[in-house]
Order: C-alpha cells, then sequence, then structure tokens
C-alpha cells in the first residue's frame, strides 16, 4: 500500500476546512488582481493624458510603489487600506496633472 504521510510540519486540511482556507485564498488573491488592475487603468490614464517627460516617471513609479503596496497588505493577512489608499493619492495626483497638461 502507498504510505500517505506527511513529511511537512502542518496538519493537512480535509473537507470544510480545505474548503474554506481555498475559498478565503480566492477572495485574498481576487482582491490583489482587482487593485493592481486599478493601478494600471491609472497608469494608462497617465500615459495617455499627461505631457511626456513627467507620463514615464509618474506612470511606471505609480505602478510599481502600487504593486508593491498591494503585496504589503496581503502579506499583512487581507488588510487593505494601504493600497486603497496608495490608489487614491495616485488616482488624484494622475488627475490633477492631466487636467493641467
Amino acid at each position: 500500500m502507498a504510505d500517505h504521510h506527511s513529511s511537512s510540519s502542518s496538519p493537512a486540511l480535509t473537507g470544510m476546512d480545505a474548503h474554506r482556507a481555498t475559498y478565503e485564498g480566492f477572495l485574498k488573491w481576487s482582491v490583489v488582481v482587482a487593485l493592481v488592475s486599478f493601478f494600471t487603468l491609472v497608469a494608462l490614464v497617465d500615459f495617455r493624458f499627461v505631457n511626456y517627460p513627467l507620463n514615464l516617471l509618474v506612470g511606471f513609479g505609480g505602478l510599481i510603489v502600487g504593486i508593491i503596496a498591494t503585496l504589503i497588505g496581503l502579506r499583512a493577512g487581507g488588510k487593505w487600506a494601504l493600497p486603497v489608499v496608495v490608489l487614491v493619492l495616485y488616482g488624484i495626483f494622475v488627475a490633477m496633472n492631466a487636467h493641467l497638461s
């Protein structure tokens, strides 16, 4: 017979516990994908509507900072206040620059 013992120190999840862990992981990564999509959307607006020298720096810089903030929120156990605040500030900054261009 096959030996199905786990060599890891964490207990194997079965039944409803495994379902709940999978569902919570799905929700966390869905939020990550949504936040990164919103950061990408704001960066695309920046690339289109802000004048040349500033748009590349602000677009790629905001995208990188946003992804880092989102990963920090994920690592913090799903505390999404930091990436949402960064997204709002980034959106306001891009909107002000697009208005002035």
